[in-house]
């Protein structure tokens, strides 16, 4: 077992990060897209639109509780047996998922078994995905410096963005077809282009070696047998406090599911403008990630964060608020504000920040487990909203209150943690370690 190291080693990791990312967010932004623009229509016909929608975005929540799953298995296995054997893994098997959602038959063609088949092969998505973000996270965080944990780890996240754009770009012309067009053969051509995502992400990880720490922990038997027993045995605390933490991924599912539905189903609005509001937004979202990514190397996690939370809370209320208006101008400049820069403070953050509440024997199983945990509620926000505040034309008042309580939440369990920061990456879940002092600029001091 080889283990590549130093900066070439951190860069490469960075970029399997980015790139296996881009397809996770790939594969399950297309499908919310899909389920609240087209699924509702293909799989789930009913007299009333407004109930096949409800359904649709259903089974997107569906995917995010295969996640929990997936991530005690293949957290299990990336601690015991090396990240790069689940990079490798999670890449092939959602490429090949989504590719087949593409090839699905209709309702009207096979009656019942197109939306059993739709739902299996979500709940496929979602287990395999439930361990891809944690295992790159893992590996870019261990194959990273000193002082610069967070940038590295932030190019998992500039892949969700970049994911997301892409699916969006990718969906805004075919969106634009005639409406036979798109509910008989459109809707599945972004479907089939995943299979070329996942190609080359398989070729850029094939290069990628096993991470230091773990080589190190494997050469002397320092690897968890049952990484799960070992994780809720000593250290269940860190999974609940990622676990109440991750629901801030509420106000990306908000943003690109929930308001792209309320927008257009409800609103009438033009969902080619609405699609492109969530690109720009990313695009903004891959340049500053790496730069909040910077900035919590100088500053902490924990103030960052906290700040990150409380504006993506306000920002809701000003997104949804402007599209109750129906200026296109003013959707697009705050929803830019808010998803491109305010969200990304959390975003930049969080995969060295839960990383490091855990030891190298447990990282992967614990950062997977209580990432998708949380992750899951957040993902059945949009249905629970639905089901909670209706559909009218007043309901972003309740999903935005909904989302805030939930960024509350957040707040919470981030105060209560260690500040992480400047802990030595060979000391991180170390019991009776104290968090650093910050001086007036922000520096830790002894």
């Amino acid at each position: 077992m080889v283990a590549s190291g130093g900066r070439g080693g951190a860069v490469l990791a960075a970029r399997s990060a980015w790139i296996g990312s881009a397809l996770e967010y790939y594969d399950f932004f297309l499908y919310g897209t899909a389920a609240a623009l087209v699924f509702g229509r293909v799989f789930f016909p009913d007299d009333d639109p407004a109930v096949g929608t409800l359904v649709s975005l259903a089974t997107f929540g569906v995917g995010y509780a295969a996640r929990p799953l997936g991530a005690g298995v293949l957290g299990h296995v990336g601690d015991r047996h090396g990240r790069r054997r689940v990079l490798l893994l999670t890449v092939v098997a959602m490429g090949t998922a989504t590719f087949l959602i593409g090839c699905l038959p209709s309702y009207a063609a096979i009656g019942i078994t197109a939306p059993i088949l739709l739902v299996l092969l979500r709940l496929l998505q979602g287990f395999f995905a439930g361990g891809e973000q944690a295992s790159a996270n893992s590996a870019t965080l261990e194959h990273a410096p000193e002082g610069r944990r967070a940038y590295f780890s932030s190019f998992t996240l500039m892949g969700t963005q970049g994911g997301q754009a892409i699916a969006t770009v990718v969906f805004i012309p075919i969106a634009a077809l005639p409406e036979h067009s798109l509910l008989t053969w459109g809707w599945r051509v972004p479907f089939w282009i995943s299979a070329i995502v996942a190609i080359v992400a398989v070729l850029i990880r094939r290069s990628l070696q096993e991470t230091p720490v773990f080589v190190r922990g494997a050469e002397r038997d320092d690897v968890a047998r049952v990484p799960l027993a070992e994780l809720f045995r000593d250290h269940w605390r860190a999974v609940l406090r990622v676990v109440f933490a991750a629901v801030i991924a509420t106000p990306s599912t908000i943003f690109t599911v929930w308001a792209l539905s309320y927008a257009v189903n409800t609103l009438g609005l033009d969902k080619t403008p609405m699609l492109w509001v969530g690109v720009l937004a990313n695009a903004v979202a891959m340049a500053t990630i790496p730069l909040w990514g910077r900035l919590s190397d100088r500053i902490g996690r924990k103030r960052q964060f906290v700040a990150g939370s409380i504006g993506s809370a306000a920002m809701t209320f000003a997104y949804l608020w402007s599209i109750s208006t129906g200026s296109y101008a003013l959707i697009f400049i705050v929803g830019v504000l808010f998803f491109g820069v305010v969200y990304t403070a959390t975003s930049a953050v969080w995969p060295a920040f839960y990383g490091e509440m855990f030891p190298a024997r447990v990282r992967l199983s614990g950062t997977a487990l209580g990432t998708q945990i949380g992750f899951a509620i957040a993902g059945f926000v949009p249905s629970i909203i639905g089901w909670a505040v209706g559909s009218g034309q007043s309901a972003w008042i309740g999903a935005a209150l909904i989302t805030s309580l939930l960024c509350l939440v957040n707040i919470v369990a981030v105060s209560t943690a260690r500040e992480t920061f400047r802990v030595p990456t060979a000391q991180l879940g170390a019991t009776g370690l104290r968090s650093p002092r910050l001086d007036g600029a922000g520096k830790a001091s002894s």
